[in-house]
């Protein structure tokens, strides 16, 4: 059985698709956002050792307090650490990327062991939320599978204290669902989204040959008021080839049934919470990337997307 979860530029206006055309070809509306997830990208050596993801939920507690946002089950950053192994799949010339898709995969270990069928993500991302609504980007072979709709609410690129917005369109499935494997051909038959890109090449690889460790602290959750709350994590990469720790991330996201329903208070409250926190924050904030982006621009290959 399929199974979906349907969940601006300018963060104040509203988050649901305004173009004309309401379904996708096989007359499926169109998905709307059901998330708004704030991200702050922070300094690697922040976070070399555990004490750096201590020192950060404290922080974060101190400032949820001063800016007068309840953080409940702040004793989560004390319970153990999760690792995911995530790599991102493309050609050699970078085709899906530089036409804004995205394609990783990410395995939970627990106790040391792999836990589950790893998950596949497929995301088109892009600035503007109508362009990333029109993309269908559900598999071809529809077996199970989630629909995720986000805004993802990010610092300016230059300096802390800022906002802008990238809306991000994925679809999330077991990598078993991928049967014949990673070639150009199957994974296009997976996501017929992709038979826009033309892609070079015979085969999709590991970008450059990266594989990131990722390490998570859950940090609790926010409440912004009138029922709006998120829960929050920070987390590590490290490439595993090195072991050495590239950038950090702090994130709290939101989910919604109906954009409609959010209330302007709260969603206000929650923008000026992350603007205010990245100032508190700012010895620790890394301006300008994405994890994505950075995992992009290790080799000398050049990019053309630029989030």
């Amino acid at each position: 059985m399929t199974k979906a979860e349907h969940m601006p530029p300018k963060p104040a206006e509203s988050s649901q698709p305004k173009h004309g055309a309401k379904q996708y070809s096989d007359g499926h509306p169109l998905d709307e956002v059901h998330y708004r997830e704030y991200k702050i990208l922070l300094k690697p050596d922040r976070f070399a050792t555990a004490r750096g993801f201590k020192e950060f939920a404290k922080l974060l507690r101190h400032a949820a307090d001063d800016l007068e946002v309840t953080l409940s089950g702040d004793e989560a950053a004390a319970a153990p650490h999760q690792i995911r192994e995530i790599v991102f799949f493309d050609t050699p010339k970078f085709d899906l990327y530089n036409h804004a898709f995205i394609l990783r995969k990410r395995t939970i270990y627990q106790d040391g062991l792999a836990v589950g069928d790893p998950e596949l993500a497929f995301k088109y991302r892009h600035i503007d939320i109508d362009t990333a609504a029109t993309i269908d980007v559900r598999p071809g072979e529809h077996g199970t599978y989630r629909v995720k709709f986000k805004e993802e609410l990010l610092p300016l690129r230059d300096r802390v204290g800022g906002i802008r917005s990238l809306f991000s369109h994925n679809c999330v499935l077991g990598v078993s669902e991928v049967g014949a494997g990673f070639s150009i051909a199957n994974v296009a038959k997976t996501f017929p989204a992709l038979r826009q890109v033309e892609m070079s090449g015979r085969k999709i690889e590991l970008v450059n040959h990266v594989a990131v460790e990722e390490v998570l602290a859950e940090l609790g959750e926010l409440h912004f008021g009138h029922g709006l709350q998120a829960k929050t994590n920070v987390a590590s990469w490290r490439r595993l080839a090195d072991d050495k720790p590239f950038i950090g991330e702090f994130a709290f996201q939101c989910r919604f049934v109906r954009a409609d329903e959010l209330h302007k208070k709260a969603k206000r409250h929650s923008e000026e919470f992350f603007k205010a926190f990245q100032k508190i924050a700012a010895d620790w904030v890394e301006p300008g990337v994405t994890k994505t982006s950075i995992v992009y621009t290790m080799g000398k290959r050049v990019i053309t997307n630029h989030e």
